[in-house]
């Protein structure tokens, strides 16, 4: 117990110290600022030194033992774990991507909210003490050893490195937008800066570097997002507690709202993107002549200026357009339906930021209801059953330090998700009563540096010089990075949440390259194809599968996908319909049995995924093929119930566990006595023994 008292100060004092380092960084840099520093540079400089830090402790933290490796020693406290698992969680989704959404769909965004941390009530009250209690390393390996045979650990493994590798690719996407901006370099290549970022972090240490990094990612993380929107509040309200004041800023953002929204200038270029709107589904009606048309328009224009001497600027301006006009029919299809797509968004009324559930009708209303009940939902259960949320429940020393660290990992989330909805008032607030109105040819630099990236985009559509708010487009995923720019802040702040973004994302990608690493090494092949396997020869697989995957994730990541939050909205649907039934009847309901559970996870994880090929255009689907209206991003709503459904009915149909898998059930559940599995157990629970 002393020893144990030791550690937590020994623990304390480092990162104690770690704190007052990195203060005095923001202080030099805030200095150097008013002395002259350029912005690139404090950009530069925050990343590349954030990275150093991370890097340093995953070389401190290496090891060659495999406990810890996989759980780092399983002597990690309480608060230690819940600031790393918080860390885990903050990903690209919550710290860039959750004040975007909030700016966007105000009242509807809180079901992000209201999911992820209701998640946390699940995962303690359901899952976490008993799987400490199981203690092995995987959630696979307790699927194997619950349900016997190997079935069921192989549909475990599918869906965590399903799941897994989604969620990375979107962590990753994140780290790309944040080294593309802050040290100016091209997306493309940004990815794989952020991608060795993450390897040094956990290629060496595994769980045991992950985490003792992923809690100084926490701090920085939790600094950059609280700074900025304090210093904000402190602007607008002169009180610098956003989560008090936001409150009434909201109230005067509504009479804002009212002023903005029934501006004549505002009407009409609404209109005149409906006009626009129309235009493309002619064109696309119109296919192939309207293509064919619209190349020869393109070519006269450029013939045009180069006989009337032009400048080079709008020459190459015209020769762009050309090149980049599609090539077949089928490209121009896809091509003008998003544009349409985008000119009926910006041609749609606003909606207000505080109405709940909007729409022109009963039905509107009805179904953005039901979506956001089932937003909430899934991503509470998926919260619940991601693999690499739940393994960090088996580095804790015992099943009450695992109850413990939900607490504080709860805790830890709580200051940043109840700051979120103030990031978006406050800078709504800021865009509406600053850039709003303001001449196109004085808008700040910012505007500039961002649409480069590709984040902002202006479009003076009704040709006036002055921005209205329909034609400002700000990606969602770039609301959080541009707060301070958008207030005006010094860019040491900017920097600051480059930081933190960065942190976000690369604390994430960690746990969720470790749990893909750890589901093909260790309970694929070690526990299904080489169980003699060694020590080393094992630690050797698991890295070179880190890598692997790693280079794979950065390489979807480079193409550009879907929005953060859907893919992250994606990844918590299928660990919802694949895990959440199968742990919770094999904790709770000793006639569950392997036919039921392999079924059950195979239904649930069949369903979700035809159901978003079905409804997602990404995937050729269609938003009108939808059951009951609900969106792509809650497909799990589908596959949770299914099953469970099909986790009874077959259990019941089949014969029950045999009596060893009844006593794992019994020693999971029983509240006092051992609280490690033992080890001269194991072979009567291992996967290959029933």
């Amino acid at each position: 117990m002393k020893s144990s008292h030791s550690y937590f100060v020994r623990l304390g004092r480092y990162y104690g110290w770690y704190s007052a380092g990195f203060f005095v960084l923001i202080g030099l840099l805030a200095i150097a600022e008013q002395l002259g520093m350029t912005p690139r540079w404090i950009g530069q400089i925050f990343l590349l030194a954030t990275i150093a830090l991370y890097a340093a402790i995953g070389v401190m933290s290496r090891t060659s033992d495999v406990s810890e490796y996989y759980v780092a020693g399983r002597r990690v406290p309480a608060v230690f774990n819940g600031m790393a698992t918080a860390a885990d969680w903050m990903s690209a989704a919550s710290f860039i991507g959750l004040a975007g959404t909030l700016y966007y769909t105000g009242f509807e965004g809180l079901a992000f909210v209201t999911g992820w941390t209701g998640g946390y009530v699940l995962v303690a009250l359901l899952l976490a003490p008993y799987l400490r209690k199981f203690g092995q390393f995987t959630v696979p390996d307790f699927l194997g050893a619950r349900y016997g045979g190997h079935a069921a650990r192989i549909v475990g493994v599918v869906a965590a490195v399903l799941a897994s590798f989604v969620y990375v690719v979107a962590q990753i996407y994140g780290v790309g937008l944040i080294t593309s901006r802050f040290i100016g370099i091209e997306f493309e290549i940004g990815v794989f800066v952020g991608l060795a970022g993450i390897l040094v972090c956990s290629f060496l240490g595994g769980m045991r570097a992950v985490t003792w990094t992923q809690v100084a990612q926490y701090l920085i993380l939790i600094v950059a997002y609280l700074v900025p929107v304090t210093i904000l509040s402190y602007k607008v309200t002169g009180v610098p507690l956003p989560q008090l004041t936001y409150g009434g800023v909201l109230k005067d953002l509504g009479n804002k709202e009212l002023e903005l929204f029934s501006e004549p200038r505002e009407n009409e270029v609404r209109t005149q993107y409906r006009y626009r709107a129309d235009d493309y589904a002619r064109k696309i009606i119109d296919l192939p002549d309207s293509l064919a048309a619209e190349r020869t328009g393109q070519l006269q224009r450029v013939e045009e200026l180069r006989t009337q001497g032009a400048s080079a600027r709008e020459l190459a301006a015209a020769e762009r357009a050309l090149r980049d006009m599609p090539r077949t029919p089928d490209e121009a299809r896809v091509k003008w339906e998003r544009a349409r797509q985008e000119s009926l968004v910006r041609a749609a009324p606003p909606v207000p930021h505080a109405q709940g559930h909007p729409g022109p009708d009963r039905a509107a209303r009805d179904s953005a209801r039901n979506n956001f009940i089932a937003l909430a939902f899934v991503l509470m259960v998926g919260t619940a059953a991601l693999p690499h949320i739940l393994m960090r429940y088996y580095t804790t020393p015992s099943v009450r330090q695992a109850r413990n660290s939900v607490f504080w990992s709860l805790f830890f989330i709580f200051l940043l998700y109840v700051t979120a909805p103030a990031y978006a008032v406050f800078a709504k607030w800021e865009v509406y009563s600053g850039l709003v109105g303001t001449p196109i040819a004085s808008l700040p630099a910012w505007v500039a540096a961002w649409g480069r990236v590709g984040l902002v985009k202006i479009d003076d559509i009704n040709g006036d010089g002055i921005l209205q708010l329909a034609e400002l487009s700000l990606n969602s995923d770039a609301i959080l990075l541009l707060v301070p720019e958008i207030a005006g802040l010094p860019y040491v702040v900017s920097g600051l949440v480059a930081a933190g973004g960065l942190a976000a994302a690369l604390s994430t990608a960690d746990g969720l390259l470790l749990t893909i690493s750890h589901a093909l090494s260790h309970d694929l092949y070690y526990k299904m194809i080489n169980p003699a396997a060694s020590t080393q020869r094992r630690l050797i697989i698991t890295k070179s599968q880190l890598l692997i995957v790693a280079v794979c994730a950065a390489w979807v990541a480079s193409l550009r996908p879907d929005g953060i939050l859907f893919m992250v909205g994606l990844a918590f649907s299928i660990a919802a319909s694949a895990f959440f039934p199968a742990l919770v009847l094999g904790i709770f309901w000793k006639r569950a049995n392997r036919w039921g559970a392999v079924s059950g996870m195979a239904a649930g994880l069949g369903i979700t995924l035809y159901y978003i090929v079905r409804t997602h255009p990404f995937f050729g689907g269609s938003l009108s093929e939808a059951w009951f209206d609900i969106h792509p991003i809650s497909c799990g709503i589908f596959g949770v119930p299914v099953g469970f459904v099909t986790i009874v009915v077959v259990s019941l149909l089949t014969p029950p566990p045999d009596a060893a898998t009844q006593r794992l059930v019994d020693f999971i559940r029983m509240p006092d006595g051992i609280e490690d599995f033992p080890d001269r157990d194991e072979k009567v629970f291992d996967a290959g023994g029933s």
